[in-house]
């Protein structure tokens, strides 16, 4: 029997108000991450990839909320927990790294100050005056800054975040969200404008660490690439909406949902360097004035009269589901 995921996200919708109208950015989002295993949730910039986790997390404020559903962490029932005790749970139990370490650091105080923070606020191991639970503290900032690999660390600790490069940032960040050994990490595009040799570091670096210290991780990227690589399961997420969820191995050999589809036809090939890309032409639709049906069809190749209906998510063997009529009656 397999244990029960760490964390549970049923019928999500987080809706923004606009001078434009309301804008539903997670529209029935299903999703689960299990006991120490890495899910790649993948999608178009606007996708409603990150907004979902921001829920995860606590983070949407008005004009954001939380308009339905349920997201259940370590069987705790989040959507209905008060501030004071989501900031309990926030670096504790779950941890986030965001697009951009260098906005995402204080750039006021020292990356050793940046850890002990979290280091302070969370570990009730640390006792002493508070003059011995700084110290304990930095002796913990240290600590992670060898551990996701920081270069002569010791040395570094009283460095403010424009002194390291792009790279280490994101380690700093990284060490941030691991200090007090969340249950789960969520990576929110971690590679953001680090060129291709440090994005293989970066993303090595957390999947060692995710054996290393057992915990699950929620890797957000619009790169499938780095999740066929990296991700035990995928979520792939378009226009609000899950789409398509699969094994990766799986989705990879044989996508069902035309844009999973779309999406790995616009990766280009080591074998055909000079082939042209295939993008998906179109844009994403306008989530204050959505197409009633599928939101895809309007760019889908394969569309039909039936996808101006509602397509629900379609159960598929092999632990997959897929948001396409295609999939009740075959291509």
């Amino acid at each position: 029997m397999s244990a029960p995921p760490i964390l549970s996200v049923r019928g999500l919708r987080t809706t923004f108000a606009t001078r434009h109208g309301m804008v539903t950015a997670v529209d029935g989002v299903d999703l689960e991450v299990l006991p120490g295993e890495c899910l790649g949730v993948v999608g178009e910039s606007g996708c409603g990839k990150s907004v979902t986790f921001a829920s995860v997390m606590g983070l949407v404020k008005p004009p954001g909320r939380i308009a339905g559903g349920s997201i259940r962490f370590l069987d705790q029932e989040l959507t209905t927990l008060d501030e004071a005790r989501f900031r309990a749970l926030r670096g504790r139990d779950m941890a986030m790294t965001m697009q951009d370490a260098l906005t995402a650091l204080n750039p006021a105080y020292t990356v050793a100050d940046q850890i002990m923070e979290v280091v302070l606020e969370h570990d009730a191991s640390l006792d002493g005056s508070a003059r011995q639970r700084r110290a304990q503290a930095r002796a913990r900032a240290l600590e992670m800054m060898d551990l996701v690999g920081i270069p002569s660390a010791a040395k570094r600790l009283d460095d403010y975040p424009h002194q390291f490069s792009g790279g280490m940032r994101q380690r700093i960040m990284i060490a941030i969200a691991l200090a007090c050994r969340p249950r789960l990490l969520i990576a929110d595009e971690p590679t953001t404008a680090l060129d291709v040799t440090i994005q293989a570091q970066v993303l090595d670096l957390i999947s060692t660490l995710r054996t290393e210290l057992g915990m699950s991780v929620v890797l957000i990227t619009h790169d499938l690439a780095v999740v066929a690589e990296h991700c035990d399961r995928v979520v792939v997420m378009y226009a609000g909406q899950v789409v398509e969820t699969a094994p990766t191995r799986a989705l990879i050999d044989a996508p069902e949902h035309p844009y999973t589809r779309g999406l790995l036809a616009s990766i280009p090939r080591l074998s055909a360097l000079d082939a042209p890309l295939d993008p998906i032409d179109g844009r994403v639709p306008d989530l204050v004035d959505l197409p009633p049906g599928c939101r895809f069809r309007e760019r889908c190749t394969v569309a039909e009269a039936r996808c101006t209906s509602e397509v629900p998510m379609v159960p598929l063997a092999g632990e997959r589901a897929v948001r396409c009529v295609l999939a009740e009656g075959g291509r």
